[in-house]
């Protein structure tokens, strides 16, 4: 990730209302909420909500889809993966301390063999 699109993504967040607003999406999951309710639960204007949500999404944190006559938000994920991966590149000199954000399943345990008991 270049630097430019990493400080653009974090100003985006840098503000009271539209990190309030992406968290509110990172909790909704892949379902997403339509606008209204984004402004209702977070008592926001509507003109001022779109000012918001367009900045989110022009920077790439979150994606819009229409479902009738209402537009429902939600975060990207793999955008919100790639800037933490940006944040912690190199991190404790370039181990792998921190853990994805996305769930991985973790391994099958693996039967013991008579060898190893």
């Amino acid at each position: 990730m270049e630097i430019t699109t990493a400080s653009e993504r974090l100003a985006a967040l840098g503000h009271e209302t539209r990190l309030a607003i992406f968290r509110l999406l990172v909790q909704a999951g892949s379902e997403g909420v339509n606008a209204g309710l984004i402004g209702e639960k977070l008592k926001i204007p509507g003109p001022t909500l779109s000012f918001h949500l367009a900045h989110l999404s022009r920077v790439g944190l979150i994606k819009a889809r229409q479902e009738s006559r209402f537009i429902y938000y939600l975060a990207d994920y793999g955008t919100m993966d790639e800037l933490l991966a940006y944040l912690t590149e190199n991190c404790c000199q370039g181990g792998q301390c921190l853990p994805k954000t996305v769930t991985v399943a973790p391994p099958k345990k693996r039967s013991r063999t008579k060898a190893a008991r």
